[in-house]
């Protein structure tokens, strides 16, 4: 039992750590910086301060996704959207029909999981939105299913559309890179030996969420084996921002 213990507990600090470039550090970064700024001054001027910043908390969780891991399954449109507007529901439904908060706390952040894995939108950061629409006081509460729209979805659309323009302007020679290095680890289809379906059996049998697309991972895989059959330097690719 101890060596588990210990092997669970060492595991995270053992990973090889990504290597990140400057230039995706200060892009994140900046992008998180203009997000959470542009979607608080428009939230601001359209609802007033004190409706606004109910959810800016979960939207700083979002932020992070969506500027330092764009391409993660997390960070989808429909992710953001859908996982945010979901655990908004449960979030008001919960406070509304339970009368302890704890519980209702804690059974809104549950069910939104359950929620966003039925309908394929899992964001981490909806759990905080369905935990505000409890705990966030009465002024929140005054709002009911209204928060859904405003200030919920509304801070949501905004940061992502800010998202959606950073990154496709700011990253888009990014994406050209990647594009580059797929074209160069393209294997004829006698040497690519596991197939689309394979991965997906596989991807099914762990029976657990895994952040990468399907797309992504045949991805990870031909450029594993391309770099078998010839070895090459190690590239600082993109695909990590």
């Amino acid at each position: 039992m101890q060596p588990m213990l210990q092997t669970v507990a060492t595991r995270p600090l053992a990973r090889h750590a990504p290597n990140y470039s400057p230039a995706e550090i200060g892009l994140s970064g900046l992008g998180g910086l203009l997000g959470m700024a542009l979607t608080l001054w428009l939230s601001t001027w359209l609802l007033g301060a004190d409706v606004a910043v109910t959810v800016l908390a979960s939207m700083g969780a979002s932020a992070v996704l969506l500027f330092a891991v764009p391409h993660s399954a997390f960070s989808s449109p429909w992710a953001v959207l859908g996982g945010h507007g979901v655990s908004a529901c449960i979030g008001v439904a919960c406070a509304e029909l339970v009368r302890d908060p704890l519980l209702a706390a804690s059974l809104a952040v549950g069910l939104s999981i359950m929620a966003m894995y039925a309908l394929n939108c899992i964001h981490p950061p909806g759990g905080a939105t369905a935990f505000f629409a409890v705990m966030g006081g009465p002024a929140l509460h005054a709002l009911g299913f209204s928060y859904v729209l405003a200030p919920t979805l509304l801070n949501a659309v905004l940061l992502l559309g800010v998202a959606l323009l950073f990154n496709g302007v700011l990253r888009a020679g990014q994406a050209a890179h990647v594009a580059e290095v797929e074209a160069q680890a393209a294997l004829p289809p006698e040497v690519l030996m596991i197939k689309h379906d394979d991965l997906m059996y596989a991807l099914g049998e762990i029976r657990s969420f895994i952040d990468v697309s399907e797309d992504d991972l045949m991805h990870i895989y031909k450029l594993a084996l391309q770099h078998a059959i010839h070895p090459q330097p190690a590239l600082d690719s993109p695909a990590r921002a």
